[in-house]
């Protein structure tokens, strides 16, 4: 599937999109369209740190073979901010309002130069859709990750696109950025999304992940108004040993676990397959699955100085710096000088990576920081399963920015752990209520700390691999009629603690309340079917 580039239908067209898309036409815009080009520009930006870290096999990926790790810091700002987001067709949002600060944002870069970048988000003929970014000079650093981000221009996938089947009324994305913008109406920044047109505004945003995020925000709703299931998390096939195949899916938020858990290679005891660790779309239809973008963007700290998966890295970002033996630039991957240091990675990462995987998916896997969950559960119900995956809980994490008075402790809601979603949550309950009805099993895996005792790494593998090789035992969970659990030594709830029984019915409860507060909150926007309520209603009534 491929998206429109040149007029042919008023249908894509709307007031921002028109405001956004025009500014491209500018005479102070200069096409900056290879990953080669946007190395030379990002390495004299000012700022900048050259590493004397090289890049592992340049030439494969577009850049010179003499490219470097270029480093770049953000200086306070050193996460997403959800606050700063605002969507077309949103209570409160008067369009009006917001259409004039765009404009004039557009005006205030008039004296600038100005830098438009092409990619495509989607790697599969399946799914394309061109991508256009405009960013001012002096930012050249945010559109060097950008373009290596996502999939840049070039002879194969133009050929792919080419091939793809049209979309009838989506136009490509258009997202214009200005990381310098300020007003006093919008102390965190402004990003605004008109998802039906394709289109959004980046403004007062130096985090890069703003931008990747912001582009896969709107890659995302095109897919779901295309009937595909929108995926923020990893998905890996285990190719066993009898030549069967086991197709795992993970979804959670930043620091959950899921890229550990979706590149893990387990002792080597698996030949695995990757599609991706954060990006994915899959088709209800067949239960097929398509990659959105070929690199990934990391957590520095979990790999350090010295891990030899940082030979990986093409950028980093708000990341500390030293001198090596050698007198060479190297980089601090350990969280010392901020939280959320991150880096984007080169798709060599994963030496069995593949961009499409045909076979459905054989489980899920919500990933929760819930202390009163154990290790894993098993839900059998595919009510219960897509609820529990509508209010995943887990707690705040250094990738958000947050506003004055959120308290980053609290334990939140994220439903699907896609906080990038601009559709009605039912959209998605649905989807995956779908997908569970074909027979994909759906299980809970808290990778968190179960009422106080930590649930390390090796912890939630082990249970995995029980999984995929068939060796898991589960059984009725007390009373529930719809939720089994596997017993792990040292994880066991016991209902007889009245404490323990206590917070478990609290935390199940305000699951409750977050699917009653969907009926009225943004007018109901996020309203979900009555089928999701009662299937935790009745997880409360069964304790």
């Amino acid at each position: 599937m491929s998206t429109i580039e040149y007029f042919e239908t008023k249908d894509i067209i709307s007031r921002i999109r028109t405001t956004v898309e025009t500014a491209f036409y500018g005479n102070n815009v200069e096409k900056l369209l290879t990953p080669a080009e946007a190395y030379k520009k990002a390495k004299n930006s000012p700022g900048t740190i050259e590493t004397g870290m090289p890049i592992y096999k340049p030439e494969e990926i577009g850049l010179p073979q003499d490219a470097n790790i270029l480093l770049f810091n953000d200086g306070a700002v050193k996460g997403r901010c959800a606050a700063a987001r605002r969507i077309v067709g949103e209570p409160e949002v008067d369009l009006e309002d917001y259409a004039a600060k765009i404009r004039e944002a557009v005006y205030d870069t008039r004296y600038r130069k100005m830098y438009h970048c092409q990619a495509y988000v989607g790697l599969d003929k399946d799914f394309m859709i061109k991508a256009h970014l405009l960013m001012p000079e002096n930012h050249e650093n945010i559109a060097y990750s950008w373009l290596l981000n996502f999939q840049y221009i070039n002879e194969l996938y133009n050929k792919m696109y080419k091939e793809s089947q049209k979309l009838p009324n989506e136009g490509d994305i258009y997202i214009f950025s200005d990381p310098d913008w300020t007003h006093p109406d919008h102390p965190l920044g402004l990003t605004f999304f008109d998802p039906e047109h394709n289109v959004a505004a980046l403004l007062g945003m130096r985090y890069f992940g703003e931008h990747k995020k912001g582009t896969l925000t709107l890659g995302w709703g095109t897919a779901n108004r295309h009937n595909f299931a929108c995926c923020h998390g990893g998905l890996k096939r285990y190719n066993l040993n009898d030549n069967s195949k086991y197709v795992v899916a993970v979804f959670g938020l930043s620091g959950s676990g899921k890229s550990t858990i979706t590149h893990a290679k387990h002792g080597g005891k698996y030949d695995v397959t990757i599609l991706h660790d954060d990006a994915f779309i899959i088709n209800v239809d067949d239960g097929s699955s398509v990659a959105l973008e070929p690199s990934y963007f990391d957590k520095t700290q979990d790999y350090p100085m010295g891990d030899e998966d940082n030979k990986y890295i093409l950028t980093a970002q708000n990341t500390g710096a030293t001198i090596d033996e050698d007198g060479n630039v190297v980089l601090v991957t350990e969280d010392i000088r901020n939280g959320n240091g991150r880096a984007v990675k080169s798709v060599l990462w994963s030496p069995n990576r593949v961009n499409k995987i045909d076979e459905k998916a054989d489980a899920v896997f919500w990933l929760m920081k819930d202390p009163t969950l154990p290790p894993v559960l098993k839900l059998n119900g595919t009510s219960l399963a897509s609820a529990m995956g509508a209010t995943l809980a887990t707690k705040r994490t250094s990738a958000e920015r947050l506003a004055e008075g959120v308290d980053p402790n609290a334990l939140v809601v994220e439903p699907y752990a896609n906080p990038f979603r601009t559709y009605p949550l039912e959209q998605d309950y649905n989807k995956f209520k779908a997908l569970f009805d074909t027979g994909i099993e759906c299980y809970i895996l808290n990778t968190g700390a179960f009422m106080g005792k930590d649930i390390t790494p090796p912890v939630t593998l082990g249970v995995i691999e029980s999984i995929i090789e068939g060796k898991a035992e589960f059984k009725q969970w007390e009373n529930f009629s719809d939720i089994e659990i596997m017993e792990i030594d040292g994880y066991v709830p016991d209902f007889s603690d009245t404490d323990y029984k206590k917070q478990f019915t609290a935390r199940m409860n305000d699951r409750i309340e977050y699917i009653k507060g969907r009926e009225t909150e943004r007018g109901g926007f996020d309203k979900l079917p009555a089928d999701a309520l009662e299937a935790i209603q009745k997880v409360v009534e069964e304790i």
